[in-house]
């Protein structure tokens, strides 16, 4: 087995790489299925580490194929790279030159941490136990999501994968440590939008209308209850509305409102109940007000299972890599993340690496890591893909 140190070296001596791979990054974002400037720079630097082979796939995503036993399995490693529709506000060198689009979400250092590992493996293949298979995912961010349409494409399924690893920053940790947590980790995702459609007009005879917007305040009143009074206690679930649209003015009353809300949960059955619950409390709310509802609830993610054999050995391989100190055991989290459509299919395992910055916040327009961080992403991942599984 290889020493841990010979790894954290590499990762150290790759540190400049690294830093200016994830500004390049950095400085022209792109979002779900439009990432061709980073996959093209993804594919060049994956040529030059001449043991890979490079395929692409789900249109702006790239696998990198490491293959030396063809009787091997394979370990699979997975970056995302799409950004965010923010709008940048860092006063930085490498500050965003796409207007209105962002790494917000770390995505730069996720891509950038995976080529870093990928040229630590490659100077290593010879120790290696398994065939790797890099995995640089389009649109995260955006349903249906990369990880599914790539399994859906079956670019996958020539490979014989025995499990995939994937990492996210983590602002709440300092760089140096990570964060893990076996079986469930992070919730499903549905994206919910209602118009609730009345009859508009003049806002001083309402007696002639239907108005549809305390008729929508009566329907998120109400939908706060889903949870309260419909889920089990015991079963964590979040459902909240960020976005309500009602285009009248002082004296207009508009024809209809919309609301655009999200529901998460850990529990596949009460998730389908929840989606029915919902729609029946928006139609009898409407029918009792003579207004109507269009209701479309897009099933996103399902929720991310750490496989708790898989789990435990990345947690001792960690701590033999980072020390017992630097790995910290994670709490149930209420984001989502496509990730999880890997796990459905294999035995996985997804991971935080701290970046510091706590003050600044995922999805955010100030948003930014320490960049030193990038070496133990980089030398870690690199450094579980060596073992033995």
């Amino acid at each position: 087995m290889i020493d841990p140190k010979i790894i954290q070296q590499d990762a150290e001596e790759s540190l400049d790489y690294l830093i200016n791979i994830r500004r390049q990054i950095h400085q022209f974002p792109e979002l779900a299925f439009e990432e061709f400037k980073t996959s093209a720079l993804v594919i060049e630097e994956l040529k030059k580490l001449k043991h890979i082979k490079v395929k692409t796939v789900a249109k702006t995503g790239v696998l990198g194929i490491l293959e030396v036993n063809p009787d091997f399995p394979y370990i699979g490693l997975r970056a995302d790279m799409d950004a965010l529709p923010i709008k940048e506000l860092n006063k930085v060198s490498y500050v965003s030159q796409n207007e209105g689009k962002m790494h917000a979400c770390g995505h730069d250092a996720h891509t950038s941490a995976l080529l870093g590992a990928a040229k630590i493996i490659c100077k290593h293949k010879d120790k290696l136990h398994h065939n790797i298979l890099f995995i640089f995912q389009p649109s995260e961010e955006k349903l249906p999501g990369g990880a599914k349409v790539i399994l859906e494409e079956g670019a996958l399924k020539a490979f014989n994968i025995k499990t995939i690893f994937g990492q996210h920053v983590y602002p709440e940790l300092p760089p140096g440590k990570i964060g893990v947590k076996a079986e469930k980790y992070m919730a499903s995702a549905d994206e919910i939008y209602i118009d609730i459609i009345g009859k508009g007009g003049h806002a001083a005879l309402p007696h002639y209308l239907c108005d549809p917007i305390p008729i929508a305040a009566e329907v998120i009143l109400s939908l706060q209850q889903v949870i309260s009074r419909s889920s089990d206690p015991v079963i964590p679930s979040v459902l909240s509305f960020g976005r309500i649209i009602a285009e009248g003015e002082t004296n207009i009353i508009p024809e209809k409102v919309r609301i655009e809300g999200t529901f998460r949960t850990f529990d596949e059955v009460w998730r389908k109940k929840a989606h029915q619950i919902i729609h029946d409390k928006i139609h009898y709310i409407c029918k009792a007000n003579g207004a109507t509802a269009d209701i479309d609830i897009q099933v996103g993610y399902p929720f991310v299972y750490n496989n708790p054999d898989i789990t435990a050995k990345f947690n001792d391989f960690a701590k033999k890599y980072l020390g017992d100190s630097n790995v910290e055991k994670l709490e149930l989290r209420m984001t989502a993340e496509d990730f999880a459509f890997y796990a459905q299919e294999y035995p996985s395992c997804f991971y935080r690496f701290g970046t510091g910055h706590p003050g600044a916040k995922l999805h955010r327009p100030d948003f930014d890591i320490e960049e030193n961080s990038l070496s133990t992403a980089a030398g870690l991942m690199a450094w579980i893909a060596m073992q033995k599984y």
